[in-house]
């Protein structure tokens, strides 16, 4: 025999074509109560809130450790009726579209019942998916009826933070690293590659410009290779949980023995890439730009460059605010008649100092 409750849903209103908030956005929606006959409940609110949260387990000898943390961002709550009794703190009740109360007393049949939230502005991770841990915002809302199981329903909002002018510095800052390795073995000679990129920051679907350098004074023939992976970090208790995985892997031509060049490549960052994650205390999701020679017989060498992920939709504001620098790049290590002393180079920043997301107060 079916239940009084027929069904209950939370859904909202899509904002755009790609459906996703930003900072500051207003989350209109309804929830859907349907009953199969009169009665009377206790109380209904829609909750929207935001967390962070991870948990994975390690086996210690015959002990298995779980590992957990959580870091909430917000929660709000609104009621649409409850118990005059009730002694919860928050505040904020719901009228209809006549400003009145909403009654407890359900009669058979469908009911809507709208409500708004606004998301804060405040600095907040995007929504993210791992293996261990996730950044979720969301919608919940529970019926309570007297000697009944609650009912609930609860829906994911997909969000973006926000980009603002003072990230720019970071996201527009150019790298460049310097390698070289004696062959040893079945080898000889040494193999030299001098890489600059021209910023840090790229959006969904953007070229990343690679320019090298690259002196082969070896024996044998090298092939430069580039790699994007990503670096996901957990954290609880202490203890880190990490998970890499490559992501995009692309060739170039071969560089024969005794012979320099200059190489130009341009990556070209996946569209459906999850954005970075630089703003969250317990996990992290970081790229990598990997540029590294192969060399038979021998360890490849090989520069990382730490890079930021960007949104396609805040492509536009990056672009707009200072033109590329690629053109601008040399390449004096190793290509200059007169190359600069090895100790005056000033190596990029730590990837630690990329904050992607300063505050938004």
């Amino acid at each position: 025999m079916p239940g009084t409750v027929k069904s209950l849903k939370v859904t909202y209103n899509d904002v755009s074509e790609r459906n996703i908030f930003t900072n500051g956005d207003t989350v209109t929606g309804q929830v859907v109560l349907e009953v199969t006959k009169d009665c009377k409940a206790e109380s209904l609110y829609v909750k929207f809130k935001g967390k962070a949260e991870v948990e994975w387990s390690e086996r210690h000898g015959q002990t298995t450790v779980t590992y957990h943390s959580k870091d909430k961002y917000f929660s709000i709550k609104h009621y649409f009726f409850r118990d005059g009794n009730a002694t919860d703190d928050d505040r904020s009740q719901l009228t209809n579209q006549h400003g009145e109360t909403y009654s407890n007393l359900l009669a058979a049949g469908s009911h809507i019942f709208p409500f708004t939230f606004q998301f804060p502005l405040q600095e907040m991770p995007s929504s993210f998916e791992g293996s261990v841990g996730k950044i979720v915002y969301l919608l919940e809302t529970r019926l309570s009826r007297s000697m009944r199981i609650r009912s609930k329903d609860t829906i994911k909002i997909p969000f973006v933070t926000q980009a603002v002018p003072t990230m720019l510095e970071e996201i527009l800052r150019p790298q460049r690293e310097s390698k070289d390795k004696k062959m040893r073995l079945f080898n000889s000679g040494t193999v030299a590659m001098d890489v600059n990129i021209e910023k840090s920051g790229f959006c969904q679907g953007e070229g990343i410009n690679v320019l090298a350098y690259i002196q082969n004074n070896s024996t044998r023939e090298i092939k430069p290779k580039y790699c994007i992976y990503r670096k996901h970090s957990f954290f609880a208790s202490g203890k880190r949980n990490l998970d890499t995985k490559d992501l995009l892997k692309e060739v170039g031509e071969p560089i024969p023995p005794s012979a320099s060049q200059t190489v130009k490549r341009v990556i070209t960052v996946p569209h459906d890439l999850e954005p970075s994650i630089l703003n969250c205390k317990i996990l992290k999701a970081e790229y990598r730009l990997r540029v590294y020679l192969d060399v038979k017989f021998a360890s490849d060498p090989e520069i990382k460059f730490p890079i930021i992920i960007l949104p396609a939709a805040q492509a536009s504001a990056v672009a707009a605010s200072v033109p590329s620098t690629a053109a601008g790049f040399g390449f004096g290590s190793f290509g200059s008649p007169n190359p600069p002393a090895r100790d005056t180079f000033n190596p990029p920043p730590p990837y630690e100092f990329y904050s992607m997301y300063p505050s938004l107060k």
